[in-house]
């Protein structure tokens, strides 16, 4: 079972973002049973995407169990909340996929697993990207909502960067280069030898993901 199970002892394989060793099964069967969404900053599960995604398996694929939790402004609490949430999921049936700041999550949880993951222009260095935002904020979806992005986050943010990929193979990016916030160069740099679907134009928000998500259901074997 694929865990973040604290005090775990961790197989062979692939990085553990916390330090040591940790699995990364040589083999993993075709059928996707658990699927773990991750929103982007200042975000949550009332993304577009993740609607949009989600709405597509209630119709056609609704065997597939949906998490798409609200994660917290704290790195390490959301690392946390995540351990929780999939330590009984499957290590050949679940994939994650995740958007911007989730991007750079589901990496971390992906070389932690051995999963599949679906990255749409995935944040590469969040910490300095996101010192900036030091401060009080409102969320995007419910802007009379505030939270406190603090400075120790940053810090978490850069004790956790999960390393050079490994097995590039089951990683599949969306990036555009006409993202606003991300430079695509370093998206594409820092997945070598993924599958990687690069938009000549497009935005960070990916706003024409509907020509995108064919693609994604495609590569985690849920259509044809």
């Amino acid at each position: 079972m694929a865990s973040f199970a604290p005090g775990a002892r961790p197989p062979e394989g692939g990085r553990d973002p916390h330090g040591g060793s940790i699995a990364v099964p040589r083999e993993r069967g075709t059928g996707i049973t658990h699927l773990l969404y991750l929103h982007g900053f200042r975000s949550s599960p009332k993304s577009f995407k993740a609607q949009r995604l989600q709405a597509w398996l209630r119709q056609h694929r609704p065997e597939v169990h949906w998490w798409c939790p609200q994660l917290p402004p704290s790195p390490r609490e959301t690392v946390a909340l995540l351990r929780n949430g999939i330590a009984g999921w499957p290590a050949d049936g679940s994939a994650v996929l995740g958007s911007s700041l989730g991007g750079f999550y589901a990496t971390v949880v992906a070389e932690a697993t051995g999963w599949p993951a679906v990255l749409m222009n995935p944040a590469i260095d969040p910490a300095r990207d996101l010192a900036a935002y030091v401060g009080e904020l409102t969320a995007f979806h419910t802007p009379e909502e505030h939270f406190f992005f603090r400075s120790e986050y940053v810090d978490e943010l850069r004790t956790m960067s999960p390393g050079p990929i490994t097995r590039p193979q089951r990683y599949f990016a969306v990036i555009a280069k006409g993202d606003e916030v991300l430079d695509w160069r370093e998206m594409v740099a820092r997945y070598p030898g993924a599958n990687i679907r690069l938009l000549e134009d497009g935005d960070h928000a990916l706003t024409d993901f509907d020509e995108h998500q064919p693609h994604i259901l495609k590569f985690l074997q849920l259509c044809d």
